[in-house]
This record gives structure tokens, sequence and C-alpha cells, in this order.
């Protein structure tokens, strides 16, 4: 990996604002007085933003009344809701959204700049903001990654440098399972097949019932990259198409991996898994909260394995000791290697923040003035954590940082049940969190407890580190824009969605991938996608940025 910058702008442009939006967009609509401005932003969990604590922050040390529009945390549904508060032609002052769920797209941000629907910052990031701009001089790419494929910084992107986050495609094993069998962790797909064939049909959990499910996953952590890996790279892919994840390279050349036969190898045996039962059919179908129902089976441990980023489809509250006893399995070593998929850091390209031109010059200054407390050590552990003393302290003696060769910066706490709630805006906080400051936060040492579980995945990710493919193509490092872009974002939606879909399809036996004619049919629905325009684009913007 040449680039720290985890997806390009040319990635996001799948999720171009569609003309009947932008058209709709009318700059005539009302404003509101210049102290009280309106967001457009997630709403997670039982709190209200109205009376939440860090709300109450910002009113009183910008002395501004924050109004705001409000959206779920399931990306499809926050989604489609800032779409239609953008088409509405009243729309509000300013989007603060969160990259995982939903945010601006490079595409998006170009189009609604060019349309004069949002402003740009440039002029707005200098003295003004000293911690922003010292964002942008400790991490370059940040700076990179906040400008748009125009050269303009339309918009503020998240830094997040999670480490775990990184490495998504893992795969969590009942350790306990494994003791009870006498088998060790597997190496290789074969291997794999002989313990989730024991896990299937020896009675691991001890109850004398066949209720096992050997492997599970749900639609947004995909079975597929860990268990194709060992046969050819495959990388963590989405249904919406918004990252070219079906590509790979070979050498200097662009490649659609689902034109190679190791790809159809990968899946045959991914659907030899699934056809012998080792594979739960919900696991392309179900979401997580269906997973961790299973995970949390009253009844009976169920899930001797599960391809997840981390391990949190089980509770920490089980009476059986359940919660301790997932362990992440390294990459499996294949015909093909051990590839894994790394994802760079936690961020990505496009923009979580950005104003509109609802907001009058002086609402833009305030806006950004909030935005850089935010980035400020202040605002970030007030904006993320909540109230010093309460939800977060200082390090005392003895304390340890996540990378313990690192000085301690601070550790969360956990307040009495009612207290110390709705005290922050949490992942929707507009911060800046590099490397440094996530791993000189403090953790247990004590891996298996829920005070250490961010310790437990830093520990296990180092298994997957070490392992990223020279097979894997750096889109994070290439740009599309014009015209061009525009092309690529429909046909990297057709063709990446189409991927996702018919790999589900062979491997729960839809289509049979084992027969020649099914084969040909799906590499000419591929090209009749635009396959080959899809890599040409690609491979020429690369060649360019060489």
């Amino acid at each position: 990996m040449t680039s720290r910058i985890a997806r390009a702008a040319a990635a996001g442009a799948a999720l171009a604002v569609s003309a009947a939006a932008l058209s709709a967009c009318s700059p005539g609509a009302e404003t509101t007085p210049d102290d009280v401005i309106t967001i457009f932003i997630p709403q997670g969990g039982d709190g209200k933003l109205d009376d939440n604590g860090f709300t109450k922050v910002l009113e009183e040390n910008f002395d501004v009344d924050l109004k705001f529009e409000t959206t779920t945390y399931d990306g499809a549904a926050a989604g489609e809701k800032r779409q239609v508060s953008l088409a509405s032609g009243d729309y509000p002052d300013a989007y603060m959204l969160i990259p995982w769920v939903d945010q601006f797209s490079n595409e998006e941000l170009v189009k609604l700049g060019s349309q004069g629907v949002i402003l740009p910052l440039d002029d707005l990031i200098g003295e003004d903001t000293p911690n922003i701009t010292a964002a942008f001089e400790k991490e370059p790419d940040f700076k990179t990654m906040a400008t748009a494929s125009d050269g303009t910084i339309w918009g503020l992107p998240q830094w997040n440098d999670c480490f775990h986050c990184s490495y998504p495609a893992k795969l969590w094993m009942n350790s306990a399972w494994l003791k009870t069998l006498g088998l060790e962790q597997p190496g290789t797909p074969e291997e794999l097949r002989t313990v989730l064939e024991a896990f299937k049909t020896q009675d691991p959990n001890g109850n004398g019932k066949a209720d096992e499910i050997p492997l599970s996953g749900d639609v947004g952590s995909s079975v597929l990259p860990y268990l194709m890996n060992p046969f050819l790279y495959t990388a963590s892919g989405n249904a919406e198409g918004a990252y070219p994840h079906s590509l790979g390279a070979q050498g200097d050349d662009v490649v659609l991996q689902p034109t190679q036969d190791e790809w159809r190898k990968a899946i045959s045996y991914v659907a030899s898994l699934y056809q012998d039962g080792l594979i739960d059919e919900a696991a392309f179908t179900q979401n997580g909260e269906a997973l961790s129902a299973k995970g949390n089976n009253a009844d009976a441990v169920v899930l001797g394995s599960v391809a997840v980023m981390h391990p949190g489809f089980v509770r920490a509250d089980n009476p059986d000791g359940r919660y301790t006893q997932y362990d992440a399995v390294p990459p499996l070593t294949g015909p093909g290697g051990d590839h894994t998929f790394f994802s760079g850091d936690g961020s990505a390209g496009g923009a979580a923040f950005v104003i509109t031109n609802r907001a009058s010059e002086a609402k833009q200054r305030t806006l950004m003035q909030i935005i850089d407390f935010m980035f400020s050590y202040e605002g970030h552990m007030q904006g993320e954590y909540g109230v010093e003393g309460v939800n977060w302290t200082r390090p005392e003696e003895g304390d340890v940082a996540l990378d313990e060769t690192l000085e301690p910066l601070f550790k969360t706490l956990r307040p009495a049940e009612g207290e110390g709630v709705n005290n922050a805006w949490g992942a929707v906080a507009q911060f800046f969190s590099d490397a440094e400051f996530r791993e000189r936060q403090v953790y247990s040492t004590e891996l298996y407890k829920p005070e250490g579980y961010e310790r437990r995945l830093f520990e296990a990710t180092k298994l997957y580190e070490g392992h990223e493919s020279d097979d894997a193509f750096p889109y994070w490092d290439v740009s599309v824009t014009g015209d061009t872009a525009r092309e690529l974002g429909t046909i990297q939606t057709n063709v990446e969605g189409f991927v996702v879909r018919t790999a589900a399809e062979f491997v729960t036996g839809v289509r049979d991938i084992e027969s020649d004619e099914a084969w040909a049919e799906f590499q000419r629905n591929l090209a009749d996608l635009g396959a080959e325009r899809y890599v040409e684009i690609y491979q020429e913007a690369w060649d360019d940025s060489k």
C-alpha cells in the first residue's frame, strides 16, 4: 500500500446526485437568522440532540441556537432522507454526517458545488481555524482526502485512523469448541472445512442437538473475502457499488477479478461449504441484528465461527462466558497465497461536513469555528465522549495505553446506569482522530473483559497485518473526473452490485458455479454491463497517476 487514504474520490462516483435532486434545489428558499443554524444530522440512541450535553456546550460557546433535521444510523434510510432533503429545495445551513452511515461522495461534492448548493471551504480554512490547519499539516493525506477531484475543498471528511477497521475481513472462531473437539485453529481452506464439519456433526456445545451453525455472517460483513482470499485477492465489497472492490492488479494492469479462473475456484470452494451445510443459509441475507440474535441465543451457544470485523455478535452479559470464547483466525493460506483485505485507515474520501448556500457569511464563520473546536482536544473529547469525570477521565498511575509504547492520554468511564447519558454526539462529531490519539487511549489489559475490548481488537488485528496483497488495485491513489467520472458512476454501480449479488447466487446454488454455461453467461452479463470500459477507465486513470 502506497497511500494511507482508504478510499479515493473516484470511488464515490457511484453515489452521484440525480439531476432531479439538483434541479429541485432552489437558492431562494427562506433562511433562519444568523444566530439560528440548521443542521441535517444522524441521531442515534435514546437521547435527542436538542437536549444533548454537547449541543448545549456548542450553543453556549458560540452564542447560537442549533436546530436539527435528523435521520437514522441506517445507511439506506439516511441516504434516502439526505437526497430528499436536498431535493426539497429547503435544505439546512449545513450537513454533518457519519462516513460509515452515509456521506457525500466526491462526485456529489463536485456537482453540488458547481450548482452553488454547497460552498467552498478553502478560504474559510486558515488562521481562524488553527486546529483544522494543524490537522492538515500533521496528516497531509487528510488535506488530500478533503480536496475534491476539481481541486476544491467542498467539505471535510472525518479522519479516523482505526487500526482494526483497516482489516475488516476477519474470522472469529469459538476456541472453546476447538478445545472440546481437540482441534487447532485452521490454517488452510481444507483445514477450515475439517473444523466446520466437526462443528456441525460432533455436538461441540454439548446439548445433544444438531443446532450448531459452523460459520455465519451478515450482509454488512460478507463471508466471501475471508474465504476467497486464499485463492485470489478479494476485497470486501458492498451491494451499492461505492468502491471498485472487484478490481485487482497484475503488475501494472488493472484486472476484474471475477473474470479470472481463480475467482471461479474460490467461489466453488465456498459453494461446496454452503452445500454441505457448513455456512449459515442466512449469511447472505440477515442483518447484524439477526446475527446477534443467534450469537446471544438463550438456549445454547450455536455459532462456531463468524466472518465479521469484530466479535460484537455476542454480549458480555451471557452467563455461560461465550463472550470470551471467540478468537480471530489468521488469514488462511491457499493455492493463491494468504492475502487479506487492507482498507487503509478508517477514513473515507468525500465529506461528512458541508456548508450550503443557505448559510450567511456569519453562519459560515460560526460553523467553521464549531468544527475547528471539534478538532481541538477539548472539543474532541466533549464531542465524541462527553463530560470529563463522568464519561472520561485523565490517566492514572499504572494505566496502559492501547499501544503500550505510548504515553496514556485518557480513558473512558462506565457511569452508573441512567447517568452520563446524552452527553456527547459520538460518531457524528466531526473529529480528527489520528493513530496517536486512538492508540494513547487507556484500555484494560484483560482482553476478555468488556473494558479490554478495544485492546482485544487491536491484538487480533495484528494477525492480519503484514498479509496485504500485491494484487490489490490502489484505487485510493486514482482520480477520475468530469464526464468520465459520471460515466464511471453508472458502470461501477452496475458492475459491483451485480458481482456481489451473483457471487451470492453462485454460492447458494441459484446459479451453478460448476456449469461452464452458467460461467459463460456470467461473463457475458459482465460484458453487457460495461466491464471492459470499467477496467479501461481505471487503467487510464491509474496510468495518469503514476
